[in-house]
C-alpha cells in the first residue's frame, strides 16, 4: 500500500495537469461523484462534522487490513458524504490520502498536498474552516482508535 506522501504526490501530479481553476473544480466534482455512496445508516447527527457549512457525515472504522507484505495491521477506514458537490470532492481526497492508515500515521501526517493543488486559497473562507474541521475530526478519530488500541 502506497504510504500517505506517495499517495499526496499523487494527487499533486493530477491537478497540475489543469492551470485553470474550473477544471480543478469540475476534477473535484468528478472525484466526488465516484465515490461510493454513504450507507444510510451512518447519516446521523453523530457523524456530521461541525464547523462545515454544508452537511458531511464521516463515518471511521477500526479494522485489521493484511498489508502487501501479508502482515496484519490495524487500520481506519474512513468513509464520508456530503450533500455539497464540490465538498464531496475535497472529502474523497482526504479518504484517499488518510483512509487505510494506522492511527499513528494519520496523527504524523503533514498534509501539505492541500496548500500544494492551491486548494486553500480557491476556497471560501467558510469551505476552508470546513476543510479544517473534516481534517480535525479524521485526526480526532485517529487519535481515540489509537488510546483504544
Amino acid at each position: 500500500m502506497a504510504t500517505i506522501n506517495e499517495i499526496q504526490d499523487e494527487i499533486i501530479e493530477e491537478f497540475a495537469g489543469f492551470d485553470d481553476w474550473m477544471d480543478k473544480y469540475q476534477l473535484l466534482i468528478d472525484l466526488g461523484n465516484e465515490q461510493e455512496p454513504l450507507d444510510e445508516q451512518y447519516k446521523t447527527e453523530s457523524n456530521l462534522i461541525d464547523g462545515c457549512q454544508s452537511r458531511v457525515w464521516l463515518q471511521a472504522d477500526f479494522v485489521g487490513m493484511r498489508n502487501d507484505e501479508g502482515e496484519m495491521r490495524d487500520v481506519i477506514q474512513f468513509r464520508a458524504e456530503s450533500d455539497a458537490l464540490i465538498v464531496k470532492g475535497i472529502v474523497s481526497l482526504l479518504i484517499r490520502v488518510l483512509s487505510g492508515h494506522t492511527p499513528q500515521e494519520i496523527l504524523d501526517a503533514e498534509l501539505y498536498f492541500i496548500d500544494e493543488i492551491g486548494l486553500k486559497e480557491h476556497l471560501s473562507p467558510t469551505r476552508s474552516n470546513g476543510l479544517l474541521a473534516m481534517v480535525k475530526q479524521m485526526r480526532m478519530y485517529a487519535l481515540a482508535f489509537q488510546a483504544k488500541a
